[in-house]
């Protein structure tokens, strides 16, 4: 594959996916000169060489040590965010999302509330367009549907979690799963707390053979601090669980608890669209209000 410009940024998905699409709003005007290279599914990077296999077959070999490129991919469960709000990194050219994936920036009840207004707009103007879902309830009552989601999730996250710690032990990364549905955003049948816990151990008893670092107690400690910290008031007050909480779990457990309510999804779409289409340019522009996700541009311009 040849390189169409001289700085390159990898990312997760495809060109269709809200992981380009991003990065399309972020770089804006600078587009002529970045070439966005999605590299399908979720990936690691070897912090000591800190070129992985994609990168180098991307490249050719005379290329490779002196290109210009970056790695931009979601936090999910590899790293703890920080107090500050800023991009974290693995190895020299890979930043993650401060919060966990990039659905967790769209879940904001301004936008949401604003785009269903735009939506609800349209077809007042044109009733031939298909809308089934009223006017926006209102910013407060989507603000408490997005909370909802997320206490109805508090279990399932702190299991998550506590096996996210257990995945950055040695010889444990390519192997041990935090969920045991297979995917972020396919939730398991019960969020009770006992049920996710005994998902949890059931991974981990099946790992314990193979990486022997990796133990029960180890699990129990990491889970017993989750849980304190997750049932912290100020937690919730600050919403601190679009930070920690997975988006694509929020977004999944939205629709469940409100069938009825526009298709976020969708939403999604629209607030991220390909290069060149924007059906709705008055919605407020969520980048700005991120300054991690401003550092990305900086990145990008830095290369």
């Amino acid at each position: 594959m040849s390189v169409v410009n001289s700085k390159v940024i990898f990312c997760e998905g495809t060109k269709d996916s809200l992981d380009s699409s991003l990065i399309n709003k972020v770089i804006d005007n600078l587009l002529d000169k970045i070439t966005i290279v999605p590299v399908g599914g979720k990936f690691s990077v070897d912090s000591k060489f800190d070129l992985p296999p994609f990168a180098k077959g991307y490249f050719s070999n005379n290329e490779a040590n002196n290109q210009q490129y970056i790695i931009f991919r979601d936090r999910d469960f590899d790293v703890k965010p920080t107090d500050n709000i800023k991009l974290l990194t693995l190895g020299k050219r890979t930043f993650l999302t401060h919060r966990a994936c990039i659905e967790n920036y769209l879940l904001d009840a301004n936008l949401i509330h604003a785009y269903w207004q735009a939506r609800y707009a349209q077809t007042q103007e044109n009733p031939n367009l298909k809308f089934e879902h009223g006017n926006s309830p209102g910013i407060d009552t989507i603000s408490q549907w997005i909370e909802n989601a997320a206490r109805s999730l508090q279990h399932y996250q702190t299991v998550r979690w506590a096996l996210g710690d257990l995945s950055q032990l040695p010889a444990s990364r390519k192997q041990l799963a935090t969920t045991w549905t297979g995917n972020s955003g396919k939730l398991p049948s019960s969020l009770a707390l006992e049920d996710c816990k005994n998902e949890a151990l059931g991974l981990i008893d099946e790992f314990q053979n193979a990486v022997g670092t990796v133990t029960t107690e180890k699990f129990e400690t990491s889970l017993a601090e989750y849980q304190q910290q997750f049932s912290q008031e100020e937690f919730w007050t600050e919403k601190q669980y679009l930070i920690w909480f997975h988006g694509k779990d929020i977004q999944k457990e939205m629709q469940i608890q409100q069938p009825q309510y526009i298709s976020l999804k969708n939403f999604f779409k629209t607030v991220l669209p390909p290069p060149g289409i924007n059906s709705y340019p008055h919605l407020p522009n969520f980048i700005e209000l991120h300054s991690d996700i401003m550092q990305l541009r900086n990145e990008i311009e830095q290369l």
